[in-house]
């Protein structure tokens, strides 16, 4: 990240996607070109999401001059490009008024409207809305029509790089092998300059990219991949060209004049090879991403002056009724008005079973309606539908650093510069003291150092597992906020977890009804609910609840009164009944008919415990409890497996509490804490444990903010996604074990990765500079490791490319091994 002090005036946030980038230096040296332009206030550049996130002041700069920057410094910008038909336009001032009203929309580079063919051309980043663009046009007395034509998006433009690559390296490999050919046939006039004719292009065009790359780097003063890559080649081509040219000059100083444009066409061929397959497999990285944006519906069926129409999904506006049938997915995020169905939400919530909707539930959109047809009210359409939230997110985590990525950068940093360093002692020291002919070996061991030396890897080691990692937590239900958050997860080893709405469902529910011979649970229960109809509190809606459930019928109550922190009283059927506590039964006098032992067991469960009498007899009594979460028990034990600690933090009473826990399997208690208090409760254990903590990201804002890592946990559209490092959308504890496990699996694959950058270069580094000379130089190379290393010991600059294009390839397909993780399994 590269920042300077923020303007005092509100400053706009725009991602952009880069083409054309290497390495890691590649992404530092845009992020130095940008951050050095006046108005930008901060850029950060991932070279494994190949994104430029980039906040800055509109009123001095703007992206069309920010794409601009990024043009001279020698890379592409991918954007969307398209055509819409504009109506209500008659002048030349209506085509700027309109131009303008494009143009003040954040995220738009250009726009270009004719008024003859009443076209509006627009090119804007991919977190321009459409409806955006439709509202600023309206706004301005204008109407913008559907998008005619896409000129290009993020995507084309990707496959685009994608096949100039190819291309380029099948055109290369094409003379390169040619080249080979024509090395190793007979001696004939004029094969020389042939070799020279066939390797010029493969150097200036299939090579192009490499001195672009270079020249960039050069002009803001620092060196990268394509600097090794084209000092490297140009170095074996301009050899060979001087001795086709000049040969006497060689001849004069008693050296043959050796022809190495099959090593400089070659180096180009192989690294061409390696970055199409780097960058193919680059894109793989990403494709949870990819997978969660095509799940948004491209329409919806709305209600309008009584009848349906089907509209863009963009065109969708809060408080519009839609309609989805069975088969169907639900367009944005809403509330049923009408209708009944089951409901797939697990493409966002990683929940298996179908969710039962009906009147007043929420639905989400991207969610598959499966059974009956339901309307629904909009209430988030969207940047604002949890899909657009979590895509938001996971593209933001995607595009994070993780601590242990800074050691790798402040190497990346240093590392182009020392290895520039050491090919030219490695030149120095094999012209001072090598065998004849010494400029030959000289050259051929500088060519590969430059060539075999790999900052590439080091640079993919960390993003591209944490763009995996942060992706598949996506697919499970679980929000990953940032290479930071994933990478301190793997640490765990105590999680604090909140009671009510985290272990418990939070809503109390009727567990158990005892009732004395003379009468039944139905019975008991339906007199219950029939006081409580006229209650509004909590318990009463619960019983209420637990009577409907069982369909069973109330009858009218009368003279209804609340007795405040005890009960209610009311005539029902003539009768006169009383609903409260032990200590309201008490002080009526009444007798508990033999209940009073198995009460006292409820209460040491954590119970609320409720008696009904009738006629000043105690005829039943009516336990109520929040029940634990399915899974939660499961969740636990799986966390104590891990070696990971339990504590229950809550403000409940120390009984209800450790009841709770019981049943939950937690392993502490720390009750009666209030909000206010809980943060430091969390403290505390810090000093020894790293935390987590787990809560519904509302009420535990402050411990889930002071835990080392904060999980919220919340159930679908109603989830506080930004309140934690970590989300379980789905609301299910088992989210806790997937969260740690992936966390797990990525920091070991990070480090996979850097152990394997790390001694790549380490080992053969020194072995590109010739140190093997000391071993094979007066004994010769075994006939086995003849074609690497020559007659002394020397590596093959065309091997070091292969090497070197390994590398990184290997990198990211290892990481891409991530997306074989999947959650353990859990019983309901």
């Amino acid at each position: 990240m590269m920042d300077k002090e923020p303007n005092s005036r509100k400053s706009e946030k725009a991602r952009i996607h880069i083409t054309g980038m290497t390495c890691t230096t590649c992404a530092a040296t845009i992020g130095k070109g940008l951050v050095e332009t006046q108005g930008v206030e901060r850029a950060n550049v991932n070279f494994a999401s190949e994104e430029a996130s980039i906040e800055y002041d509109p009123t001095k700069v703007d992206l069309a001059r920010i794409k601009d920057i990024v043009s001279r410094l020698g890379y592409g910008t991918a954007t969307r490009k398209s055509i819409f038909s504009v109506g209500g336009m008659t002048c030349a001032s209506c085509v700027s008024r309109v131009e303008k009203a494009l143009s003040d929309v954040p995220g738009v580079i250009s726009a270009s409207v004719n008024l003859a063919s009443e076209k509006a051309t627009v090119e804007y980043t991919e977190e321009v809305r459409v409806a955006d663009l439709r509202q600023a046009v309206r706004e301005a007395g204008y109407e913008l029509g559907p998008e005619t034509k896409t000129l290009e998006d993020v995507t084309t433009a990707a496959q685009r790089e994608l096949r100039t690559i190819r291309n380029r390296f099948i055109f290369a490999a094409v003379l390169a092998l040619s080249i080979m050919a024509l090395g190793w046939s007979p001696s004939f006039i004029g094969k020389s300059y042939l070799l020279w004719v066939l390797a010029t292009p493969v150097q200036f065009w299939a090579g192009w990219r490499f001195y672009q790359g270079a020249w960039g780097a050069l002009r803001h003063k620092t060196a990268d991949m394509n600097t090794l890559i084209a000092v490297g080649t140009s170095a074996a081509y301009l050899y060979s060209m001087l001795a086709v040219l000049f040969p006497s000059l060689f001849v004069t100083a008693g050296i043959e004049p050796g022809l190495y444009f099959d090593t400089s066409a070659m180096i180009i061929t192989l690294i061409l090879l390696g970055r199409f397959l780097e960058t193919r497999a680059r894109g793989q990285t990403s494709e949870a991403i990819k997978k969660l944006i095509g799940l948004n519906p491209k329409t919806a069926v709305v209600i309008r002056e009584g009848e349906e129409k089907e509209i863009p999904v963009e065109d969708v506006q809060v408080g519009d009724l839609i309609v989805v049938h069975p088969g169907e997915r639900v367009p944005v995020d809403g509330v049923v008005r009408q209708g009944y169905s089951s409901v797939d939400e697990s493409m966002i919530t990683g929940e298996s079973i179908p969710v039962e909707k009906k009147a007043g539930d929420e639905v989400i959109g991207a969610s598959i309606n499966k059974t009956g047809s339901f309307q629904f009210e909009a209430t988030r359409v969207g940047k604002d539908t949890t899909l657009a939230r979590i895509v938001r997110l996971v593209d933001e985590a995607q595009g994070s650093k993780a601590p242990i990525q800074r050691l790798a950068d402040i190497i990346a940093s240093y590392f182009v510069p020392i290895v520039i360093g050491i090919a030219i002692i490695t030149f120095i020291v094999w012209y001072s003291i090598g065998p004849p002919p010494a400029l030959t070996f000289a050259i051929l061991n500088f060519v590969a150092v430059l060539i075999i030396a790999c900052p590439c890897a080091l640079g993919l080691a960390t993003p591209t597992a944490i763009m995996v990692g942060t992706g598949k937590g996506a697919e499970h239900g679980v929000l990953i906020r940032s290479g930071e958050a994933l990478e301190r997860s793997h640490q765990i080893n105590t999680v604090l977890l909140d009671k009510t709405g985290t272990l418990t469902r939070g809503e109390l529910t009727v567990t158990d009804i005892i009732v004395v011979p003379s009468s039944s649970e139905e019975e008991v229960l339906r007199l219950a609910a029939s006081v409580e109809r006229v209650s509004e509190h909590p318990l009463g809606e619960a019983i209420v609840k637990a009577a409907s459930d069982r369909k069973l019928e109330g009858s009218p109550a009368s003279d209804f009164k609340a007795i405040p922190g005890h009960g209610v009283e009311a005539l029902v059927e003539d009768r006169k009944l009383l609903l409260g506590n032990l200590g309201l039964v008490k002080e009526r006098g009444f007798s508990l008919n033999g209940l009073e032992e198995k009460a006292n067991e409820l209460f040491e469960e954590g119970k609320t415990v409720m008696f009904l009498s009738l006629d000043s007899q105690v005829v039943g009594i009516i336990a109520l409890a929040d029940t634990i979460k399915p899974n939660a028990k499961e969740a636990v034990q799986a966390l104590h497996k891990m070696g990971i600690e339990t504590v229950m933090l809550t403000g409940d009473n120390r009984r209800t509490a450790k009841a709770i826990a019981r049943e939950a399997g937690v392993g502490s208690v720390v009750a009666e804490v209030l909000p206010e208090h809980k943060a430091q409760e969390v403290r505390k254990l810090q000093k020894r444990k790293v935390v987590a903590m787990v809560g519904d990201g509302i009420n535990d804002a402050p411990a889930l903010a002071q835990a080392d890592v904060g999980i919220a946990i919340g159930t679908g559209a109603d989830v506080a996604m930004e309140t934690g490092d970590i989300t379980l959308i789905s609301g299910d504890l088992t989210g806790i074990v997937t969260a740690i496990s992936l966390s797990k699996r990525t920091m070991r694959t990070i480090k996979q990765n850097l152990f394997w950058a790390f001694a790549y270069n380490t080992a053969l580094i020194p072995v590109a500079a010739g140190v093997l000379y000391l071993a094979f130089g007066h004994t010769g190379v075994p006939s086995g490791l003849h074609f690497i290393f020559g007659d002394y010991g020397f590596l093959n600059p065309i091997l070091a490319a292969a090497a070197m294009a390994a590398s990184s390839v290997t990198v990211v397909f290892n990481s891409l091994r991530l997306r074989r993780f999947k959650p353990a399994k859990f019983g309901s």
